[in-house]
């Protein structure tokens, strides 16, 4: 008999994640505080919840993919936080994308309640989850994570347990500087080529046959040159995962001069009011610096 799942969070890669795991024969409890994000999963198959702590009365396995940090904080030890109704043998784990220690003092505390957990933060966008084809990095002990692992398969295709808990966020924080920097890299040719007037779309396809070839290409290229920023993953969101980039490497004075840089663009970004376009947009930051004229709103672009 398969486990009750919880899922709280419902929105843009949390609806299709849930939805596979509802296609694959997992009953599934969902809560979302945003009403239609509920019913959308509802619709699908999911049972509905009144909050985090309702959903966490009646799974066995509690899933949730919420913004940042402070939400995994409250979700799990907050006054309402899901911590006052969990019992010993569930399982909790969270794949958002929070800071390595928000991930380790949270496994900690739910395992005095008797609860294990794991974190397994993905990535892939709303491509790979909806898809099931999300990357999942997992922290946290190898039993449990083999034996979440059939929950895993419904929604990702490489999937890794990178060590004990925290292990799954310190790997997406280096991820998200990979992302990053080859969003802006591609951004910086586009600006380039396009100020010498090459066609950019001459440029994606020329550079998506050599060595400059990567997945942000492959994925956002076309939709950058339609002028498509509809989001995939949050400017905004993005932005705050680097954010817990530089905190943790200022912790531990390891310096990132190129992501320190890749955290001001996307600054300018939010600053500009384009937070909830796709991170693909960071390109407008430099079209603006370059002198190139604005896609008009209609394109996608604000």
């Amino acid at each position: 008999m398969k486990p009750t799942i919880g899922f709280i969070g419902l929105g843009i890669m949390g609806q299709h994640m849930a939805g596979h795991l509802i296609d694959a024969g997992f009953p599934l409890i969902g809560y979302d505080i945003v009403e239609v994000a509920l019913a959308n999963a509802v619709a699908r198959g999911a049972r509905p919840a009144r909050s985090g702590q309702n959903v966490a009365s009646q799974a066995d396995v509690i899933i949730s993919m919420v913004p940042d940090s402070p939400d995994v904080e409250n979700l799990v030890l907050g006054e309402a936080g899901i911590i006052h109704v969990v019992r010993a043998g569930q399982v909790y784990v969270d794949m958002s994308s929070i800071a390595p220690h928000t991930a380790i003092a949270v496994a900690r505390r739910l395992a005095q309640q008797g609860v294990r957990s794991l974190d397994a933060p993905v990535s892939g966008g709303e491509v790979g989850a909806r898809n099931a084809a999300l990357s999942i990095m997992v922290g946290g002990p190898e039993d449990l994570f083999n034996e979440m692992l059939p929950i895993f398969q419904c929604m990702g295709k490489t999937i890794v347990l990178c060590g004990d808990h925290g292990a799954g966020q310190a790997v997406k924080a280096c991820n998200q500087i990979q992302v990053a920097l080859n969003f802006i890299g591609m951004a910086e040719a586009l600006v380039l080529g396009t100020r010498l007037g090459v066609d950019p779309g001459i440029i994606i396809k020329v550079l998506s046959g050599g060595y400059a070839q990567t997945r942000v290409m492959d994925v956002r290229g076309p939709k950058i040159i339609a002028g498509d920023f509809a989001p995939g993953f949050r400017s905004r969101l993005h932005f705050k995962d680097l954010n817990i980039i530089m905190q943790t490497a200022s912790e531990l004075h390891v310096p990132l001069p190129a992501t320190a840089l890749a955290h001001q663009l996307f600054s300018a970004l939010l600053a500009a009011g384009k937070g909830d376009l796709d991170h693909s947009a960071v390109i407008t930051v430099l079209e603006a610096l370059a002198g190139i004229e604005a896609r008009s709103p209609s394109s996608g672009q604000v």
